[in-house]
Formats: structure tokens, C-alpha cells, sequence
């Protein structure tokens, strides 16, 4: 694939160093280390704020992730198509969630190397359910999914246990749900329940 924002000479480097500064002198601490893996699906959660962008950037430069993007089909187009390409995002047709799955396993299977970041919510606003889609695209392509967290609480974020999926969501879910318990989001009242419709 090409050069990310993630993986580009120079760049990568400076805002590296960029991210860890800031984050010290914000009094965060980066927590956990990335699986020794070519290929995942990484979510994080909860999602209550359009600051875990800006913390979830410095996170994810912390670690060293390089990871992907969904974004609608319409943002790819000139002049904005380069830029989010550089950013990690490539496009998808929504025509279906089911449909979805399918093209990011697609893209799992055409990769040697290839991690999918999500926000299982799929909002900064709080839902009733999280969206199933990351455990199926996990599950189908093969390949684990790794908990990745932003807690305002003790100003840490990171990365968290990996989980493989079983076949059985409902039991998945409760190791899930289990560790996203104790992570407090920006504003918690509005944090979803970590849970799914077993159903696709």
C-alpha cells in the first residue's frame, strides 16, 4: 500500500516526537504495546468527544500504530482525495453494512500487511447498541481484534488485550465489555454499552 501519513520518511519521525511531547506536558501516559501482527482490526473506545481525535492522533503516533480508515466513497474526490488517502482513509460504498464487511474483509485479504482502525460506536453520541460490523470483518478476515482506549479519567490511553474471535459474540463481547468498564470517556454520561446484536 502507499505511504501513509503513518509510514512517510520525515514525517512519521517529527510528529512522533511531536505527539510525545505533547502528551507529557499534558500529564498523558501512553499505555500497552501493539501486537507483534502484520494484520488486525483495532478498536477504540468509548467515543464521547471530538477531543479523542486529538488524543487518539498522538496515541496512535505514541505506539507506533499504522493503521486505516473507512471514509465515504464522496470524500474522494479532487482536491480532498489525496489528503485523505495520506491520512489512512480509503473509500467504501455503504450501500449495505453487510456489504461493508464484506469489502474490508476483501481488503484483509488482498494485503500482506493491513490494520483497520474503528470506533465501534460509530458516534460521539450515545447509542443503545455498538455496531457489530468490526467483529464480523475480524472474524471473516481471520485476524484479531485489538482493545484500544482513550481514559480521561487517569489521562492514559493505549493499547489494551487482544482478543480472537471465537465464533461466539455474545461470549467475545462480555471480555470486551468487561475490560471498557473501568474506562472513563471525556464525558461520561454519554459513553455507549459495550454491546452488539449477535445477528449480522
Amino acid at each position: 500500500m502507499r505511504y501513509t501519513i503513518f509510514t512517510t520518511p520525515i514525517v512519521k519521525s517529527f510528529l512522533l516526537g511531536v505527539s510525545l511531547f505533547l502528551l507529557k506536558i499534558l500529564g498523558w501516559e501512553k499505555v500497552g504495546q501493539l501486537p507483534a501482527r502484520i494484520k488486525y482490526v483495532i478498536i477504540v473506545a468509548p467515543h464521547t468527544s471530538n477531543w479523542d481525535v486529538f488524543y487518539g492522533v498522538m496515541l496512535a503516533f505514541a505506539l507506533k500504530l499504522d493503521a486505516h480508515f473507512m471514509a465515504k466513497k464522496e470524500l474522494f474526490r479532487w482536491p480532498f482525495s489525496p489528503l485523505v488517502e495520506w491520512m489512512g482513509g480509503f473509500p467504501i460504498d455503504r450501500t449495505s453494512s453487510r456489504n461493508v464487511v464484506e469489502q474490508m474483509i476483501q481488503k484483509f485479504n488482498a494485503n500482506k500487511k493491513f490494520v483497520l482502525a474503528l470506533a465501534p460506536e460509530g458516534t460521539r453520541h450515545k447509542v443503545d447498541y455498538w455496531k457489530s460490523g468490526f467483529y464480523h470483518i475480524a472474524e471473516g478476515a481471520q485476524v484479531p481484534i485489538q482493545l484500544a482506549f482513550i481514559d480521561y479519567a487517569s489521562k492514559t490511553g493505549g493499547a489494551g488485550p487482544l482478543i480472537y474471535p471465537s465464533g461466539d459474540i455474545d461470549r467475545d463481547m462480555s471480555a470486551i465489555r468487561g475490560f471498557y468498564l473501568s474506562v472513563k470517556g471525556k464525558h461520561p454520561d454519554q459513553t455507549s454499552p459495550a454491546v452488539v446484536f449477535s445477528k449480522k
